[in-house]
């Protein structure tokens, strides 16, 4: 559960395992910007600036192996209790970084996607957010998808309500709600299934982060804060995401 891999695998060795046997989306809590920050006698949101770069770094290494979504965990709904002030710089980052990283994102093929409510981000930050998801959207890429202003629970209940409206109109037989009906319907519905969870910050929580699209993740879990993440770390996660039994519930032949 924990980065406890010692050499990180090259890219080369994850090359010859199998598409089918390697991770086709991975969803990332990037923890631990502030306290990394504070740690090195810095403001809090200078950890938030240089976690762009690690985000530079671990889209670049998943294009490159291939891996289909990666989720990051940008803003969570509870994160507005947060001062005032390291809000707006936040806001100000995304938007920035939204500008400055379109010509990344085009160059990797990423197609970027956002998950989350829009309706408390400032006008400027989702004007910014539509030109870049309008112009990467025919890339052939990963899907690098930010969760911004996104909760688990408030997704969950957000799908209970639209599915009891339905049901309500008559468009919907209740017989016909399941687990299937719920997938359809949640922010994640076009994207595979969330096979490989990361944590920095060493934190052990899942913090409302895709509480439904996690039920069967592997979980991988560093002390390193989000800042200091890197290119190895991020294929040690693979490399023992790689070598567990997944068994869904069930049993493996041979036990």
């Amino acid at each position: 559960m924990t980065d406890q891999v010692p050499n990180a695998c090259e890219t080369d060795e994850l090359a010859e395992v199998p598409a089918d046997d390697r991770p086709k989306h991975i969803a990332i809590i990037m923890d631990g910007n502030g306290r990394w920050a504070q740690g090195q006698g810095l403001p809090r949101i200078e950890g938030h600036r240089r976690g762009v770069n690690t985000v530079r770094v671990i889209s670049e290494t998943a294009t490159e192996l291939g891996i289909e979504a990666i989720t990051l965990y940008c803003l969570s709904s509870e994160n507005w209790k947060r001062p005032q002030a390291e809000l707006d710089f936040l806001m100000h980052l995304l938007e920035q970084y939204l500008v400055e990283e379109r010509r990344t994102i085009m160059d990797q093929g990423l197609r970027l996607s956002v998950i989350g409510r829009r309706d408390r981000l400032p006008e400027n930050v989702l004007k910014e957010m539509d030109k870049t998801l309008e112009m990467s959207a025919q890339n052939p890429g990963t899907e690098l998808v930010l969760a911004i202003d996104y909760g688990g629970r408030d997704e969950i209940t957000k799908v209970t309500r639209d599915i009891a409206r339905e049901v309500a109109t008559g468009k919907l037989d209740l017989d016909e709600v399941d687990e299937d009906a719920i997938s359809r319907r949640l922010y994640t519905a076009k994207l595979p299934e969330v096979d490989l969870m990361i944590r920095t910050g060493g934190d052990m929580r899942v913090s409302n982060f895709l509480l439904w699209q996690i039920s069967y993740s592997e979980i991988w879990i560093t002390e390193k804060c989000w800042p200091e993440f890197t290119r190895e770390d991020f294929l040690n996660a693979i490399c023992e995401f790689n070598s567990r039994q997944r068994r869904f519930g069930g049993l493996n032949v041979n036990e």
